[in-house]
């Protein structure tokens, strides 16, 4: 058997045109969602997820307010900016995009984001209210992969469900919302301090890979049948693409095709829900 790839950037574009309606109906009513995409310096990666960010709201018909910073801004300087935008009540999302420059604290950023506009789900007052089951903000990432295993039709309730990572931005959400109630999965976490992993990571039914690492997983690491779900973006150098380098996931995509029910590849899988995931939450912000 082969695996059925599944297509993130098939239902990311879905969600966007969800999202688009919605925005186009608030705007009947003289409300324009906006969010101000905050980056600090040229890291290459960042750019480029921000360009996407931009395009993303072009499409889906919301106000942008991005803003490039000079690497050398102060942390002071992004404070007051930050401050602005949460007393500006025609901005609905505010983000900055990490990693910020080593001269600022980023969890004192993040913490100055007014709670109702912190779209990216990593305020603790939001990362509470996802832990006690509470209405929130919801990272973009995590609920990504829980809204691709809800197209795709892939059972969850009862199903043992395997995180390997514990990373705050991916990991650890996850598997939180795994567990919910609508979710109703069994899980566990693997991560470096990990002793059986592979013995673990055979029992899934569902395998989420973020360990931030080229060929995590590999074929003898899971079950046949089992859906994974590759998080991993990772540069390998490779002197045929324009670039330079070509994007590779957590798993040994090749490997499993034939092991795995469901797969997502890298790019095109988990990557597109991100960025979609960020305009519905704008959009969510913006109704209330």
């Amino acid at each position: 058997m082969s695996a059925t790839i599944i297509d993130g950037k098939a239902i990311a574009a879905q969600v966007r045109g969800e999202v688009a309606e919605k925005v186009s109906a608030l705007k009947q009513k003289g409300i324009t969602p906006c969010l101000a995409v905050i980056l600090v310096g040229e890291n290459p990666a960042s750019v480029s997820y921000v360009t996407g960010k931009q395009k993303a709201l072009a499409e889906v018909g919301m106000a942008d307010r991005s803003m490039h910073l000079a690497e050398s801004t102060s942390e002071a300087e992004l404070l007051k900016i930050i401050d602005e935008l949460n007393k500006d009540d025609s901005v609905h999302g505010i983000l900055v995009q990490l990693p910020l420059p080593k001269h600022i604290n980023e969890e004192k950023v993040l913490l100055a984001i007014s709670p109702e506009k912190d779209v990216d789900g990593f305020h603790p007052m939001n990362v509470g209210n996802l832990v006690i089951g509470k209405k929130a903000f919801l990272p973009c990432t995590p609920h990504g992969i829980i809204v691709l295993l809800e197209k795709m039709g892939i059972e969850t309730s009862g199903k043992h469900a395997v995180v390997i990572g514990r990373s705050n931005i991916v990991g650890k959400p996850v598997a939180l919302l795994l567990a919910r109630k609508e979710t109703n999965c069994t899980v566990t976490i693997c991560h470096t301090g990990t002793k059986n992993m592979a013995e673990i990571t055979r029992q899934a039914d569902i395998l989420i890979a973020a360990s931030g690492h080229p060929h995590t997983v590999t074929k003898d690491m899971v079950k046949p049948g089992a859906v994974v779900i590759d998080v991993g973006v990772n540069r390998i150098p490779d002197s045929t693409k324009k670039s330079g380098f070509r994007l590779i996931g957590d798993c040994d995509y090749a490997d499993l095709l034939e092991t795995a029910s469901f797969i997502t590849p890298v790019p095109g899988g988990v990557g597109p829900m991100t960025i979609a995931m960020l305009m519905f939450n704008t959009l969510e912000a913006a109704e209330k």
